[in-house]
């Protein structure tokens, strides 16, 4: 499925929004807990067994991503917008099967497997194609699309929630609630799908503006070859478990923090707690992504790591003295974790150029799923033991607080490392006709 090419005069500023209709869309996988708590009530769950269909999404998104990759970019974002949507979708359909007929199973399956699919192929489905039609900011415009997957639960969660309450939390409830999404979400997506163009050779050249594939271009085959690719592997990793310690765990943790002081933190204030670094997950993703175009890829990953380091620090030693000042540091780290997911599409593009960027973002995905299970671990096994010693408030986060800012030390370095990459990675400058036609894009 070849998508059509942009007419003459036609505007890439059309581009973002039909990304942003697949982002915001599967951006709801950070709105699973507004499911949990029904779904265990109704079906007899333990929280270990009603946060699987999330976690093999987040495992299955890495993996549909790096091996997706490849043949997202062979078939343009077109093609890969439409599997994401089928799959998505449909993924929500057999979870409401499975909620009709009580067989959790089936709602793993879809969610998590099926839907998992269509997380990963959606998140890099336009990476590549914004970035041939932005060359000169390629990091706002990846920045505007990734902002849709970490704003994508702000919609979801009230909107799950509402539905739940209109439904009812009991099995048919549930299930009625998941065929609204995966039905509305199919015509959500259906909107990217008939909007995405790709650009004409001269439509993406601009007086002034470098060309797509100006600069050396390296397949995704040699890149994975390349300590540049392994040294950026570290780098988002290290970032992502940062980031995600804190999510994954917010509100308990800032009720943990609080609960011995004279102001303790209530379940709507924790609540609000975790709206706000939605809000600086999202924001962090444009507003980071953006100055990187200014300040360079290399230094704004520096400001995630180092200066990320310095807020763990300061939580650790201050956070349950201040409340604002525990707050203002956790926004920070959660506007990194979100920035560090938009700005590495354009590090990439710098290092290896445009030719298969959509590729090689895939197989660096898979870094995220490493993440995704290596951050919550850290926080919660740290947390059980402390608690096991007879340790309470605060001191249950003092040790996975160190060994979160001995990681972002490691990512730091391996930032540090990061060069050119050596010529003898370099393909023959591919013709940049082949942009009207990204199927005949293959790996040497």
């Amino acid at each position: 499925m070849r998508p059509p090419v942009a007419p003459p005069g036609w505007s890439r500023w059309l581009v973002p929004p039909a990304a942003l209709s697949v982002h915001l869309s599967i951006g709801q996988a950070y709105a699973w807990s507004v499911f949990k708590p029904p779904l265990e009530s109704a079906l007899h769950l333990s929280g270990t067994q009603s946060a699987l269909p999330f976690q093999l999404g987040i495992v299955m998104l890495g993996l549909s991503a790096a091996f997706g990759g490849t043949f997202v970019e062979r078939n343009g974002p077109r093609w890969a917008m439409t599997v994401a949507l089928v799959c998505f979708s449909s993924g929500f359909l057999i979870a409401a099967l499975g909620a009709a007929t009580g067989q959790y199973w089936l709602i793993v399956l879809g969610y998590g497997f099926v839907g998992g699919i269509g997380l990963g192929i959606g998140y890099i489905s336009p990476v590549s194609t914004l970035i041939k039609w932005f060359p000169d900011r390629p990091g706002m415009a990846t920045g505007i699309a990734i902002m849709g997957f970490g704003g994508g639960a702000l919609i979801a969660s009230p909107w799950s929630a509402r539905m739940l309450d209109a439904f009812g939390t009991d099995t048919d409830g549930i299930a009625l609630a998941f065929l609204v999404h995966g039905l509305t979400y199919a015509v959500f997506m259906a909107l990217g799908v008939l909007l995405v163009r790709v650009p004409r050779t001269e439509g993406a050249r601009r007086p002034g503006v470098p060309g797509a594939l100006d600069g050396p271009q390296v397949s995704a085959r040699q890149a994975v070859r390349t300590p540049q690719f392994w040294c950026l592997w570290v780098v988002l990793c290290m970032n992502v478990t940062a980031g995600i310690g804190i999510l994954e765990k917010a509100a308990p943790m800032i009720t943990d923090f609080f609960a011995d002081t004279a102001t303790p933190v209530s379940v709507s204030a924790a609540a609000g707690f975790v709206a706000l670094l939605s809000a600086a997950n999202m924001a962090g993703r444009i507003g980071w992504s953006s100055a990187s175009d200014l300040i360079g890829r290399k230094n704004v990953y520096r400001v995630y790591l180092g200066v990320g380091a310095l807020m763990y620090l300061l939580i650790a030693r201050f956070g349950d003295t201040s409340k604002p000042l525990f707050i203002c540091c956790a926004l920070v780290i959660l506007s990194f974790y979100g920035g560090g997911f938009a700005t590495v599409p354009a590090y990439l593009k710098d290092l290896f150029g445009t030719y298969q960027v959509g590729a090689i973002h895939g197989r660096l995905l898979t870094a995220w799923s490493t993440a995704g299970v290596l951050g919550p671990l850290i926080v919660n096994r740290v947390a059980d033991h402390q608690e096991a010693a007879g340790r309470h408030g605060s001191a249950l986060y003092g040790l996975s607080f160190a060994i979160m800012i001995g990681l972002l030390l490691v990512g730091f370095v391996a930032n540090e490392l990061v060069r050119p990459v050596h010529p003898r990675h370099h393909i023959p400058a591919p013709r940049e006709a082949d942009d009207d036609h990204p199927a005949e894009h293959t790996a040497p």
